[in-house]
Protein backbone atom coordinates (compact mmCIF):
# COMPACT_ATOMS: atom_id res chain seq x y z
CA UNK A 1 0.00 0.00 0.00
CA UNK A 2 1.38 3.43 -0.81
CA UNK A 3 2.08 5.83 1.80
CA UNK A 4 -0.72 8.14 0.11
CA UNK A 5 -3.33 5.28 0.82
CA UNK A 6 -2.44 4.41 3.89
CA UNK A 7 -2.33 8.18 5.75
CA UNK A 8 -5.86 8.41 3.74
CA UNK A 9 -7.21 5.24 4.98
CA UNK A 10 -5.79 5.79 7.97
CA UNK A 11 -7.18 9.27 8.73
CA UNK A 12 -10.62 8.09 7.42
CA UNK A 13 -11.04 5.39 9.68
CA UNK A 14 -9.88 7.66 12.71
CA UNK A 15 -12.64 10.29 11.82
CA UNK A 16 -15.64 7.90 10.75
CA UNK A 17 -14.57 5.23 13.45
CA UNK A 18 -12.76 6.30 16.17
CA UNK A 19 -13.88 9.93 16.87
CA UNK A 20 -17.86 8.97 17.24
CA UNK A 21 -19.97 9.14 20.28
CA UNK A 22 -20.37 12.36 22.38
CA UNK A 23 -18.49 14.28 19.34
CA UNK A 24 -19.71 14.79 15.91
CA UNK A 25 -16.43 15.36 14.71
CA UNK A 26 -12.94 17.07 15.98
CA UNK A 27 -14.25 20.55 15.28
CA UNK A 28 -17.47 19.70 17.96
CA UNK A 29 -19.91 22.71 18.30
CA UNK A 30 -18.11 24.51 15.31
CA UNK A 31 -21.11 25.81 13.23
CA UNK A 32 -23.92 26.08 15.85
CA UNK A 33 -25.18 28.53 18.05
CA UNK A 34 -26.18 27.26 21.62
CA UNK A 35 -29.61 28.08 22.80
CA UNK A 36 -30.67 26.65 25.58
CA UNK A 37 -31.17 23.13 27.80
CA UNK A 38 -34.25 20.73 28.29
CA UNK A 39 -34.76 17.49 29.64
CA UNK A 40 -33.62 15.20 27.02
CA UNK A 41 -36.32 13.06 25.28
CA UNK A 42 -36.81 9.49 23.83
CA UNK A 43 -35.50 9.51 20.22
CA UNK A 44 -32.71 12.99 21.13
CA UNK A 45 -29.54 13.28 19.77
CA UNK A 46 -27.17 11.80 22.62
CA UNK A 47 -24.53 13.31 21.11
CA UNK A 48 -26.23 16.74 22.02
CA UNK A 49 -26.57 15.28 26.05
CA UNK A 50 -25.10 17.64 28.37
CA UNK A 51 -22.97 14.99 30.93
CA UNK A 52 -22.04 18.04 33.48
CA UNK A 53 -25.59 19.03 33.48
CA UNK A 54 -26.89 15.27 33.47
CA UNK A 55 -24.96 14.66 36.72
CA UNK A 56 -25.44 17.21 38.98
CA UNK A 57 -29.24 17.20 38.18
CA UNK A 58 -29.65 12.85 38.42
CA UNK A 59 -31.25 12.88 34.90
CA UNK A 60 -30.85 13.41 31.41
CA UNK A 61 -30.17 17.04 29.94
CA UNK A 62 -29.51 18.13 25.84
CA UNK A 63 -28.27 21.20 24.81
CA UNK A 64 -30.70 22.69 22.34
CA UNK A 65 -28.76 24.80 18.75
CA UNK A 66 -29.57 26.43 16.38
CA UNK A 67 -27.89 25.85 13.20
CA UNK A 68 -25.36 28.64 11.66
CA UNK A 69 -24.06 29.14 8.30
CA UNK A 70 -21.63 26.21 7.22
CA UNK A 71 -18.05 27.13 8.58
CA UNK A 72 -15.68 27.91 5.83
CA UNK A 73 -12.08 25.12 6.86
CA UNK A 74 -9.15 26.85 5.82
CA UNK A 75 -6.17 24.59 5.59
CA UNK A 76 -2.46 26.12 4.94
CA UNK A 77 0.70 23.81 5.17
CA UNK A 78 3.77 25.60 5.00
CA UNK A 79 6.29 23.54 3.09
CA UNK A 80 9.49 25.28 3.64
CA UNK A 81 12.60 22.77 3.86
CA UNK A 82 12.77 22.28 6.94
CA UNK A 83 10.11 20.02 7.13
CA UNK A 84 12.33 17.72 4.89
CA UNK A 85 13.46 16.32 7.94
CA UNK A 86 12.06 13.29 10.87
CA UNK A 87 13.90 10.86 12.78
CA UNK A 88 11.18 8.25 12.41
CA UNK A 89 8.95 10.22 10.14
CA UNK A 90 9.23 13.12 8.47
CA UNK A 91 7.40 16.21 9.04
CA UNK A 92 6.04 16.83 5.75
CA UNK A 93 4.76 13.14 6.17
CA UNK A 94 3.10 14.10 9.61
CA UNK A 95 1.57 17.48 7.73
CA UNK A 96 -0.05 15.48 5.16
CA UNK A 97 -1.44 13.10 7.82
CA UNK A 98 -2.72 16.33 9.66
CA UNK A 99 -4.52 17.69 6.67
CA UNK A 100 -5.96 14.57 6.15
CA UNK A 101 -7.46 13.90 9.82
CA UNK A 102 -8.43 18.19 9.58
CA UNK A 103 -10.20 17.46 6.13
CA UNK A 104 -11.97 14.22 6.51
CA UNK A 105 -13.22 15.64 9.72
CA UNK A 106 -14.43 19.08 7.73
CA UNK A 107 -16.43 17.11 5.29
CA UNK A 108 -17.98 15.01 8.16
CA UNK A 109 -19.30 18.13 9.52
CA UNK A 110 -20.89 19.29 6.33
CA UNK A 111 -18.42 21.99 6.17
CA UNK A 112 -16.84 23.55 3.59
CA UNK A 113 -13.38 23.17 2.83
CA UNK A 114 -10.49 25.10 0.84
CA UNK A 115 -6.57 24.30 1.04
CA UNK A 116 -3.29 26.10 -0.08
CA UNK A 117 0.23 25.70 0.48
CA UNK A 118 2.95 28.09 0.88
CA UNK A 119 6.53 28.44 0.76
CA UNK A 120 7.27 32.06 0.64
CA UNK A 121 5.00 32.60 -1.91
CA UNK A 122 1.87 30.59 -2.79
CA UNK A 123 2.14 27.32 -4.63
CA UNK A 124 -1.35 26.09 -4.51
CA UNK A 125 -4.66 26.57 -3.73
CA UNK A 126 -8.15 24.55 -3.69
CA UNK A 127 -11.17 26.37 -4.02
CA UNK A 128 -14.36 25.48 -1.13
CA UNK A 129 -15.53 22.41 -1.86
CA UNK A 130 -17.29 19.44 0.28
CA UNK A 131 -15.76 16.93 -2.35
CA UNK A 132 -13.63 13.92 -0.98
CA UNK A 133 -11.40 13.96 -4.20
CA UNK A 134 -9.72 17.62 -3.00
CA UNK A 135 -8.72 16.00 0.58
CA UNK A 136 -7.03 13.04 -1.63
CA UNK A 137 -5.59 15.76 -4.41
CA UNK A 138 -3.77 17.99 -1.02
CA UNK A 139 -2.89 14.91 0.87
CA UNK A 140 -0.83 13.75 -2.33
CA UNK A 141 0.19 17.18 -3.35
CA UNK A 142 1.38 18.01 0.42
CA UNK A 143 3.35 14.49 -0.29
CA UNK A 144 4.61 14.67 -3.43
CA UNK A 145 5.95 18.28 -2.77
CA UNK A 146 9.98 19.31 -3.17
CA UNK A 147 10.30 20.98 0.11
CA UNK A 148 13.95 21.16 -0.24
CA UNK A 149 15.67 24.64 -0.45
CA UNK A 150 12.15 26.33 -0.36
CA UNK A 151 12.00 29.37 1.62
CA UNK A 152 9.11 30.31 4.10
CA UNK A 153 6.77 33.76 4.49
CA UNK A 154 4.55 34.41 7.16
CA UNK A 155 4.02 38.14 5.99
CA UNK A 156 3.17 36.95 2.51
CA UNK A 157 0.87 34.16 4.17
CA UNK A 158 -1.17 36.27 6.24
CA UNK A 159 -1.58 39.12 3.30
CA UNK A 160 -2.61 36.51 1.25
CA UNK A 161 -5.24 35.06 3.17
CA UNK A 162 -6.40 38.47 4.60
CA UNK A 163 -7.27 39.55 0.70
CA UNK A 164 -8.52 36.24 -0.44
CA UNK A 165 -10.63 35.01 2.56
CA UNK A 166 -13.85 37.36 1.94
CA UNK A 167 -15.70 35.22 4.54
CA UNK A 168 -14.87 34.61 8.05
CA UNK A 169 -13.54 31.47 8.22
CA UNK A 170 -11.41 28.92 10.45
CA UNK A 171 -8.13 28.98 8.92
CA UNK A 172 -5.52 25.96 10.57
CA UNK A 173 -2.30 26.61 9.74
CA UNK A 174 0.35 23.42 9.67
CA UNK A 175 4.14 23.88 9.49
CA UNK A 176 6.87 23.74 11.86
CA UNK A 177 7.07 27.33 13.24
CA UNK A 178 10.84 28.31 13.67
CA UNK A 179 9.78 31.36 12.72
CA UNK A 180 7.44 33.64 14.65
CA UNK A 181 4.59 34.62 12.45
CA UNK A 182 2.14 38.16 12.78
CA UNK A 183 -1.30 36.86 12.56
CA UNK A 184 -2.81 39.38 14.83
CA UNK A 185 -4.64 41.03 11.77
CA UNK A 186 -5.65 37.94 10.34
CA UNK A 187 -6.95 36.63 14.13
CA UNK A 188 -9.10 39.62 14.17
CA UNK A 189 -10.73 38.58 10.92
CA UNK A 190 -10.73 34.81 11.41
CA UNK A 191 -10.46 32.35 13.56
CA UNK A 192 -6.59 31.03 13.23
CA UNK A 193 -5.37 28.11 15.05
CA UNK A 194 -1.46 27.26 15.33
CA UNK A 195 -0.47 23.49 14.29
CA UNK A 196 3.34 23.20 15.05
CA UNK A 197 4.79 19.99 13.65
CA UNK A 198 8.23 19.39 15.50
CA UNK A 199 10.55 16.37 15.62
CA UNK A 200 11.54 15.87 19.04
CA UNK A 201 15.55 15.53 17.70
CA UNK A 202 15.65 18.95 16.43
CA UNK A 203 14.32 20.18 19.80
CA UNK A 204 16.79 18.19 21.73
CA UNK A 205 19.82 17.00 19.19
CA UNK A 206 22.27 14.40 20.35
CA UNK A 207 26.26 14.72 20.40
CA UNK A 208 27.42 13.74 16.93
CA UNK A 209 31.22 15.19 17.59
CA UNK A 210 32.47 16.50 14.56
CA UNK A 211 30.03 16.47 11.43
CA UNK A 212 28.64 18.36 8.40
CA UNK A 213 24.79 19.65 8.24
CA UNK A 214 23.07 20.68 5.58
CA UNK A 215 20.41 23.46 5.48
CA UNK A 216 17.01 22.32 4.38
CA UNK A 217 16.02 25.78 3.09
CA UNK A 218 19.64 27.47 1.87
CA UNK A 219 21.67 24.21 1.07
CA UNK A 220 24.29 25.53 2.69
CA UNK A 221 26.73 23.52 4.60
CA UNK A 222 27.81 23.79 8.18
CA UNK A 223 30.73 21.81 9.53
CA UNK A 224 31.20 22.24 13.38
CA UNK A 225 31.90 19.79 16.53
CA UNK A 226 28.76 19.31 18.28
CA UNK A 227 29.69 18.62 21.29
CA UNK A 228 27.68 18.55 24.42
CA UNK A 229 27.98 22.30 25.08
CA UNK A 230 27.00 23.45 21.88
CA UNK A 231 23.93 20.72 21.46
CA UNK A 232 22.86 22.12 24.93
CA UNK A 233 23.14 25.78 24.02
CA UNK A 234 21.01 24.92 20.42
CA UNK A 235 18.34 23.18 22.78
CA UNK A 236 18.30 26.63 24.58
CA UNK A 237 17.87 28.65 21.78
CA UNK A 238 15.17 26.67 20.49
CA UNK A 239 13.09 26.71 23.97
CA UNK A 240 13.55 30.52 23.79
CA UNK A 241 12.54 30.53 20.64
CA UNK A 242 9.23 28.56 21.36
CA UNK A 243 8.35 30.70 24.19
CA UNK A 244 8.45 33.99 22.37
CA UNK A 245 6.06 31.94 19.31
CA UNK A 246 3.52 30.88 22.44
CA UNK A 247 3.22 34.34 23.94
CA UNK A 248 2.81 35.95 20.60
CA UNK A 249 0.38 32.98 19.68
CA UNK A 250 -1.53 33.84 23.07
CA UNK A 251 -1.45 37.69 22.65
CA UNK A 252 -3.18 37.35 19.26
CA UNK A 253 -5.60 35.00 20.46
CA UNK A 254 -4.36 31.98 18.70
CA UNK A 255 -5.09 28.46 19.67
CA UNK A 256 -2.12 26.11 18.78
CA UNK A 257 -0.73 22.65 19.84
CA UNK A 258 2.55 20.70 19.27
CA UNK A 259 2.17 17.40 17.73
CA UNK A 260 5.53 15.46 17.21
CA UNK A 261 6.39 12.95 14.48
CA UNK A 262 6.64 9.76 16.93
CA UNK A 263 2.76 11.28 18.14
CA UNK A 264 -0.62 10.20 17.63
CA UNK A 265 -1.52 13.48 15.64
CA UNK A 266 -5.70 12.83 15.82
CA UNK A 267 -5.06 12.64 19.56
CA UNK A 268 -3.25 16.20 19.83
CA UNK A 269 -6.06 17.74 17.57
CA UNK A 270 -9.31 16.20 19.59
CA UNK A 271 -7.48 17.69 22.84
CA UNK A 272 -7.14 20.89 21.09
CA UNK A 273 -10.51 21.17 20.00
CA UNK A 274 -12.38 20.04 22.85
CA UNK A 275 -9.95 22.77 25.05
CA UNK A 276 -8.31 19.82 27.12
Amino acid sequence: MSKLKKILVRARRQVFSEMVGNNPSIFQGEGYDFIELREYMPGDDIRHIDWNITAKLQKPFIKIFREERELNVVLASVLNGSVHFGSKKFKQDVIAEVVALLGFSTLKNGDLLSSYIFTDKLESHAKPSKKLHQIHKNVEEILSFDALNKKMDFKNIADTLFKRLKRKSLILVVGDFFEIPDFKLLAKKHEVVALIVRDRLEEKPPQMGFSSLVDPESGAVLEGDFNRSSVESYAKKVQEHDRELYSTLRKDKIRFTKIYTDANASVALRRLFEGR
